[in-house]
């Protein structure tokens, strides 16, 4: 045996273990280069996630109610549009173009703000949506987020509650010198396509369909009849029993071959027993 061989299997071990140590710092830092990739991959992402919410808040949020641009954003659904059940609610105010001319724009706009705001925070007491603002009219939608057994019966107790917060309103104004205002409802029920419109710098969510074709002249009816609230045969059916319901004569209205019957609301029989 040379001399100095009984060395050597130990420097073999010590190289050994330098190379696995050098090649375990070489995974390590590996690692540590990945991980710090994907990192700032990960980074990107949710800067640019960040920025597209801000901009789908600061677009949409002006034209829809907080929790609707919340829930959209929440479930990513903005674009998408699907079939729904949903009640629909026009409303608009009878005689406002002639108060128009009695009244400054500053006031007219000062009304109608007023006016909107009244309407609208009772309409998502009961769990309804504000779709849009048209002119004087508005036009909200019940169960088009999520399905509601008893949008309808939402809907009308909104309606009710509409024509309640009007009064009590139009009482301040008679005490200030103002004239009253009166508002004609009109609701629908059935099929519509949920979704949000527009491009990127105005986006609303609505529905769109016959059922809100169909709402709208309801509500155009409510001059014909002479009446606050007026429902279709489809809200009736569905509509709680305690509502009292007066039948109006069918009456032709554009865009639908048949006469359409419809329903005033008089008021709900818990509220006349509790008069």
């Amino acid at each position: 045996m040379p001399a100095g061989g009984r060395g050597r299997p130990g420097a073999e071990r010590t190289l050994t273990a330098l190379a696995a140590s050098a090649l375990a710092l070489l995974a390590a830092a590996a690692a540590i280069a990945w991980l710090a990739r994907e990192r700032r991959r990960l980074r990107r992402r949710l800067d640019a996630a960040t920025s597209e919410l801000q901009r789908m808040q600061s677009a949409f949020g002006r034209f829809a109610p907080e929790a609707v641009v919340d829930r959209i954003v929440a479930r990513g659904e903005a674009g998408a549009a699907e079939r729904r059940e949903v009640t629909v609610l026009f409303a608009d105010l009878f005689g406002f173009t002639a108060l128009g001319e009695t009244l400054p724009p500053e006031a007219l706009v000062a009304l109608l703000n007023d006016y909107f705001g009244r309407m609208s925070r009772v309409i998502e007491q009961h769990r309804g949506e504000v779709s849009k603002f048209i002119g004087d009219g508005l036009m909200a939608v019940f169960g088009a987020h999520a399905p509601n057994p008893w949008q309808v019966n939402d809907a009308v107790h909104a309606a009710l509650a509409m024509q309640a917060a009007l009064a009590e309103h139009n009482a301040a104004r008679a005490a200030a010198g103002g004239p009253a205002l009166r508002v004609g409802i009109g609701i629908h029920s059935g099929p519509a396509v949920a979704g949000v419109l527009g491009g990127r710098a105005l986006m609303e969510f609505t529905v769109i369909g016959g059922t809100v074709n169909l709402a709208a002249r309801v509500e155009s009816l409510t001059r014909v009849h002479d009446a606050g609230i007026l429902v279709t045969d489809a809200v009736r059916a569905r509509l709680d029993p305690r509502f009292r319901l007066q039948a109006m004569a069918p009456t032709a209205v554009r865009g639908v071959a048949e006469p359409v019957a419809t329903w005033a609301v008089l008021g709900w029989e818990e509220d006349a027993a509790s008069a």
